[in-house]
């Protein structure tokens, strides 16, 4: 990966230097660059087995760059792919965002001072993304209907209402800035998905979860609302199941067993 990734840089013609951040199970490596035309860059490699380029995450940042003009997000300026052995690579070089992310994993272990602009810049570009049309999937019901009961012992809800999500919306793909990161995985998701994951993933800050869930409180209440975080927990829990973040399998447990409708709320029928 470090020799495929200076590759990339020589092919962009960018020098790249600081500290090398590694992506989920070292399947991608970024790190700065600095290009003769566009400047200060981040420079993304994506390496996958040969048989596996193209398809959803390969292209996420690609269609992401032309289907969300509305959202803070890093403009694209070049990719180059190819392969090498057993593997394909695809390098993204980004414009540098110049603002510290949130915290530098998916959960969120600190409390946050965030401002009320920046919760009112998220709720612009959650909003934008929601009504974007998109033939990508980023989950699906069928995953839902086994994972749901399989890791929260609850029966899997029905989703009616799905829109697009970015697919990943924790506090290591949101800057200081409210700019959105990493748009590999974004599609189709029920209402509220990513709300629910930012909110699933602060639970170990409970002053800031609050926070989010009193900012986000439209997309995380009702059927809906709670239906989105069933499923996000049933993603967070099989992730731990895995050796992921077992510290916050606790709390996640507790989002399940709070979802209950209070007394007196009924459900809608859902459509058979």
């Amino acid at each position: 990966m470090v020799a495929a990734h200076a590759a990339a840089a020589d092919a962009f013609g960018a020098g790249v230097r600081g500290p090398r951040l590694w992506g989920w199970r070292g399947r991608t490596l970024g790190q700065r660059a600095d290009h003769p035309v566009h400047g200060p860059c981040w420079l993304r490699l994506l390496s996958v087995p040969g048989q596996k380029a193209g398809g959803k995450l390969w292209e996420g940042t690609e269609r992401a760059a032309a289907a969300f003009s509305a959202v803070r997000k890093p403009a694209l300026h070049g990719l180059y792919d190819w392969a090498t052995g057993p593997y394909a690579y695809r390098a993204e070089l980004t414009a540098y965002v110049d603002e510290p992310v949130l915290s530098s994993e998916p959960v969120l272990r600190r409390e946050l001072d965030l401002s009320d602009g920046w919760f009112a810049t998220i709720r612009t570009s959650l909003t934008a993304i929601a009504a974007t049309a998109t033939d990508r999937t980023a989950v699906r019901q069928e995953w839902i209907s086994r994972a749901v009961p399989a890791y929260t012992g609850r029966p899997a809800p029905r989703i009616t209402q799905w829109t697009c999500a970015h697919g990943d919306f924790h506090a290591a793909n949101l800057t200081r800035g409210a700019t959105v990161l990493d748009w590999e995985g974004w599609g189709l998701a029920p209402r509220g998905y990513d709300a629910a994951t930012l909110y699933a993933y602060a639970q170990l800050a409970p002053r800031t979860a609050a926070r989010v869930r009193r900012e986000l409180a439209p997309l995380l209440e009702g059927e809906d609302g709670r239906a989105a975080l069933l499923v996000v927990c049933a993603e967070l829990l099989q992730s731990a199941s895995r050796g992921d973040h077992p510290d916050l399998v606790p709390r996640l447990r507790a989002l399940v067993d709070a979802r209950t409708p209070p007394a007196g709320e009924h459900r809608r029928p859902v459509p058979r």
